[in-house]
């Protein structure tokens, strides 16, 4: 597993942690990472402050383009997973559009449920067709 896939992985627990525990993800950070072991790399800490500062729009995307599903109705794998390809895919140039989703949906195999895999492509996919109009 390359770096950057590991530094996905790492913001995907951070996300997930804090959207279980209702907590906020930058104070869950703070608090992590002065401690953790193996360090949490700072491009796992860039993908962190993204999606926390882009959230409100990538929420908002999410919930347009989810066809029948709401953000709450979805495992909190995917909606981590799905938060972190939307702000690679839409709001960081350093990403190929591929990777961001080819990235996603690997999570989304590794961690959530069988159907996961598909539901993140599929979702990410059209926010690929639409990026030019809402970014």
């Amino acid at each position: 597993m390359g770096a950057r896939s590991k530094a996905r992985k790492r913001a995907l627990d951070i996300l997930f942690e804090a959207d279980q525990r209702a907590l906020e993800p930058l104070a869950l950070l703070a608090e992590r990472r002065p401690v953790a072991h193996p360090p949490i790399s700072d491009y796992a800490v860039e993908i962190i402050e993204g999606v926390v500062a882009r959230r409100e729009r990538i929420d908002e995307l999410l919930s347009t383009y989810a066809q029948g599903w709401t953000l709450d109705r979805m495992p909190g794998v995917d909606r981590a997973v799905l938060r972190i390809g939307a702000w690679e895919l839409l709001f960081n140039d350093d990403v190929p559009d591929a990777v961001a989703i080819d990235e996603a949906v690997e999570l989304a195999r590794l961690l959530s449920t069988d159907e996961s895999p598909s539901f993140v492509n599929g979702l990410l996919a059209r926010l690929l067709e639409v990026k030019p109009s809402v970014v």
